[in-house]
């Protein structure tokens, strides 16, 4: 209880924990590697749903209000520029379309797809020069070679995972990025050389284990030691430039797929969540490049698939 006569604290001295909490929700923002990994991977969870972290500037502000705080309501204003600095970028316009560009297409079309064939006209209605699929399964495959055919007469499968083409490929093979742990028949990495107009391109197309969120943390040893075996196949690559398409289980600015964001350039603009399909939180479906410029990164409309198809115009260098 107040004592009597004594001054109430004024609006500069009141909300000084949620200035604190306003002020680390913005070094988060900005720095979030700051946040170890172990246990649980906790920093790998932060930055898979980063720019989420923005709406904690909704209940901030809201307290900063009640509370009549100038100190917290000035503290707001750092976690709103971080995440303008963080992600504003992403938000701005693509830039125009170039000759020596390539339009792709990644998607996990889902092993479970209940329409395959739907799920491949739909694709192929984007008129892309590159289609790339994961979780090809051997009963679902005949309807994507037949639907595909058509508009893209190249095509080339290893494992669950399989590139279309408008292009001529060659030199197909798979990349092994099998955990040392995984047991049994697992082939789920191929690249192949696309002989475009406008000069041959390294094409990758990879599916990288699934991560599990569960008491002990976010699982993704698997996934982090596929991602380096696939890092250390694109250091031997001689061919470029090189584009990566594949659901990577992982987003951007996840520091498990850092030997494949520190090798590879991604795209600056747009978000395109695209995993679960039923309530997008994440892009974990990727378009990398080297010695090229990935543009802006769309969601395509949903298909028989838990993800969502996404598109980036890739342009050469």
């Amino acid at each position: 209880m107040r004592e009597r006569g004594a001054e109430a604290p004024g609006p500069w001295q009141r909300g000084g924990i949620l200035a604190a909490l306003a002020a680390l929700t913005a070094l988060l923002l900005v720095a979030p590697g700051l946040v170890p990994n172990t246990p649980g991977r906790l920093g790998s969870l932060l930055e898979s749903l980063l720019p989420w972290l923005g709406l904690a500037v909704v209940p901030l502000l809201t307290l900063a209000v009640l509370r009549r705080s100038a100190l917290a309501l000035v503290a707001v204003v750092l976690p709103v520029a971080a995440w303008a600095y963080a992600f504003g970028g992403l938000l701005l316009p693509a830039a125009d379309p170039g000759p020596r560009d390539l339009v792709v297409v990644q998607h996990n079309v889902s092993d479970v797809n209940e329409d395959p064939a739907g799920t491949a006209r739909a694709l192929a209605a984007r008129g892309a020069d590159l289609i790339a699929l994961e979780e090809l399964v051997p009963e679902a495959l005949p309807a994507y070679e037949r639907e595909l055919a058509g508009a893209y007469p190249f095509h080339e499968v290893r494992g669950t995972v399989g590139i279309w083409s408008v292009h001529p490929l060659t030199g197909t093979r798979a990349v092994d990025i099998k955990p040392e742990s995984v047991a049994g028949p697992w082939s789920r990495g191929l690249r192949t050389v696309a002989r475009t107009p406008h000069g041959e391109v390294a094409v990758y197309v990879a599916h990288l284990p699934s991560f599990r969120l569960g008491a002990g943390g976010l699982g993704t040893a698997r996934r982090d030691e596929s991602a380096r075996l696939l890092g250390r196949a694109l250091d031997a690559e001689a061919t470029g430039p090189v584009i990566l398409l594949g659901d990577l289980n992982a987003t951007v600015d996840d520091r498990g797929i850092a030997p494949l964001t520190s090798r590879l350039d991604v795209s600056r603009r747009g978000f395109a969540f695209s995993f679960p399909a039923s309530f997008p939180l994440a892009r974990i479906d990727q378009v990398l490049a080297r010695e090229a410029t990935v543009g802006r990164v769309r969601t395509l409309p949903a298909t028989g698939s838990d993800h969502l198809p996404v598109t980036a115009r890739v342009t050469l260098d």
